[in-house]
């Protein structure tokens, strides 16, 4: 008997794993069109099976795709992903400032960096570096696989800019933490959202709105507020791909692996989108006669940059690693080539 029972452990050992069939579903609250929604179906629901199987696995993940808020709305996108609503998807960190407060740094360091290939790639490495910021997800019941970002702000306003004095007592939409933005300048910050954006400058509730061009653009606010002026507030880290904790933890290991390296080109397919339509939407603007389209001079946008208060140190202040992560970023946005208009972790 001993006999046979070892050799049913060796047969058993000897035996080739069972090849493992995931279901695993992937959402998102906005539309297949968005920048970071695409990358979703165009590369990790693409890629998965192929590299699981360029690997030698014979494990597959059946992904059911479910976009546009089918299944949870916009605001929910954390609870949506943590709780199971769906296994995987996109959570808006941006709109989670009290859960999710490491993520939402960049809101804080206005003026570091445009460049939101950066972005992303820095926040990719910080989660590596900086336990807080992994930490804040996995408290929320969330694996975050890849950044993401968003353009540049820039000024739509229904008057002339050549100066930080032309927005004075104007009165400018602009949500959440970017009031100070506007306030350093002498402008009366209006709460808003991108879909009332319009309605709010053609009925005089207010006379602009400091916003990103890709989030403008597709909703006309260039016809109410035909003055564009481009500023370059920054870029700034807005979510990322996450898969639920409880289901990260019961994926084959090869699965994990996969999504683990997928992480990074669904960053970088978020960058390129952005860029492309960034690009065309300028282009647009160039072209449309009835927009006028300046830079904000360098020594004015200097002035506003002065004129902020220490944001980021009374951010750090209230965050046991706050000081930690802004020193961190700040380094690696200089080490990613960038020069960011003011050290806020010297201030």
């Amino acid at each position: 008997m001993k006999t046979i029972t070892a050799t049913a452990a060796l047969l058993t050992l000897a035996a080739p794993a069972l090849a493992e069939e995931v279901e695993l579903t992937i959402a998102s609250s906005h539309a297949i069109q968005i920048p970071w929604v695409a990358p979703l179906q165009e590369v990790i629901v693409a890629e998965t099976n192929k590299r699981l199987e360029a690997m030698g696995s014979e494990d597959r993940v059946n992904w059911t795709e479910s976009y546009g808020g089918a299944l949870y709305s916009f605001g929910d996108t954390l609870e949506a992903v943590g709780d199971g609503i769906t296994d995987a998807g996109w959570v808006g960190s941006l709109w989670e400032e009290s859960k999710m407060p490491y993520d939402n740094l960049t809101y804080f360091t206005p003026f570091s960096t445009d460049d939101v290939r950066l972005q992303m790639q820095v926040f990719n490495r910080l989660y590596d570096e900086v336990p807080a910021l992994k930490q804040e997800w996995e408290d929320n019941n969330v694996v975050m696989l890849g950044a993401t970002g968003a353009d540049t702000y820039h000024l739509y306003t229904n008057f002339p800019v050549t100066s930080i004095d032309d927005l004075k007592g104007r009165k400018i939409i602009a949500p959440g933490t970017s009031g100070p933005w506007i306030a350093a300048v002498g402008a009366v910050p209006v709460n808003g959202a991108l879909p009332t954006y319009y309605n709010q400058i053609e009925t005089g509730v207010a006379d602009g709105v400091i916003s990103i061009l890709t989030g403008a653009h597709p909703l006309k606010i260039h016809e109410v507020a035909p003055h564009v002026t481009l500023v370059g507030v920054g870029s700034n880290m807005v979510g990322g791909f996450g898969v639920n904790k409880d289901v990260w933890e019961g994926l084959p290991a090869d699965v994990q692996q996969v999504l683990t390296e997928l992480g990074p080109d669904y960053s970088a397919r978020n960058a390129d989108l952005l860029q492309e339509r960034y690009d065309a939407i300028l282009t647009e603007l160039e072209a449309d006669p009835s927009v006028t389209l300046t830079t904000l001079p360098e020594a004015e946008r200097q002035k506003w940059v002065e004129a902020l208060p220490d944001l980021a140190g009374q951010w750090a202040a209230n965050l046991p690693e706050g000081k930690a992560l802004l020193e961190a970023y700040m380094a690696a946005i200089r080490e990613g080539g960038a020069t960011p208009s003011r050290d806020w972790a010297v201030n």
